[in-house]
């Protein structure tokens, strides 16, 4: 007789005078972790981004006390600085502190700078990652971000660098990733890009042709999701006319075909 599995609760303490970064996930509040909403509902003080949706504050205590730190692109924000030092502060205090963070804290989220403060003050830091909207979003149109037949692997990359950051200063290169992604079959995945996409389009396709597949997807898992499918070459174009904005991911590769291949009735697809 085989004995069931057994599991197990995790036994992760939040404890007083420690920070937590928490990845919210893309909005959708059911994509949240079950680790993210324990420490959620054991904050004492929450610091919210702008992307956070109310439906995961939905798990914060009643008494929690919450802080909004918006950073999105192209709007006014909190600077970083003054975020780390609310933080440090927060934690110094004795509070159970939770830095919320759309998607997860470590990809595009500044998730390593803050825990590098934190840890240089004395601080206990812990970090519970959340699903990011590159994933979410390919995924919400039914396709993936690898394939064993058109894509070996991904690239997650922004579009917008740190502020002084140029192109020649070490800014993203572009043209070279636009050669590997050919050369490797890799998809790209590229956060706050819709600003830049002029020039990011235009330095793609020197290696990538003009018909590779593309999406924009706007509000990923959130109910005001809006995509358009097209191609590289159709890039700008696509955007100035379906009027999509930030957030968005942009997603470059030949496994955006499964979208369509998704839209078609069952009939008239391919047997793989």
């Amino acid at each position: 007789m085989n004995t069931p599995a057994t599991v197990t609760t995790s036994q992760t303490r939040f404890n007083p005078g420690s920070v937590t970064l928490v990845g919210a996930g893309p909005g959708d509040p059911e994509l949240l972790t079950l680790k993210a909403a324990r420490a959620i509902a054991a904050a004492t003080v929450l610091l919210v981004d702008d992307l956070v949706s109310d439906g995961v504050l939905a798990h914060a205590s009643p008494s929690a006390r919450i802080v909004h730190v918006g950073k999105r692109g192209g709007c006014k924000s909190t600077p970083q600085a003054f975020i780390e030092k609310l933080m440090l502060m927060a934690a110094r205090e004795g509070e159970v502190v939770v830095r919320l963070k759309g998607g997860d804290p470590f990809i595009f989220g500044r998730g390593g700078e803050e825990v590098e403060h934190l840890r240089e003050q004395g601080i206990e830091v812990q970090v519970i990652n959340g699903i990011t909207a590159g994933l979410a979003g390919l995924t919400s149109l039914g396709a993936p971000l690898t394939h064993r037949e058109h894509a070996h692997g991904v690239v997650f990359i922004t579009g917008h660098a740190k502020p002084g950051i140029t192109h020649e200063s070490r800014g993203t290169d572009w043209k070279a990733l636009a050669a590997t992604a050919r050369d490797a079959r890799l998809t790209l995945v590229i956060y706050m890009g819709v600003s830049s996409a002029a020039a990011i389009q235009a330095e793609l396709l020197t290696g990538l042709p003009a018909s590779t597949p593309l999406a924009i997807i706007e509000n990923a898992s959130l109910p005001q999701q809006r995509h358009a499918l097209c191609t590289l070459g159709e890039l700008t174009a696509t955007l100035a006319r379906e009027g999509l904005g930030s957030p968005s991911v942009i997603v470059v590769g030949d496994v955006v075909r499964g979208v369509a291949a998704v839209a078609q009735p069952q009939s008239q697809r391919q047997v793989a």
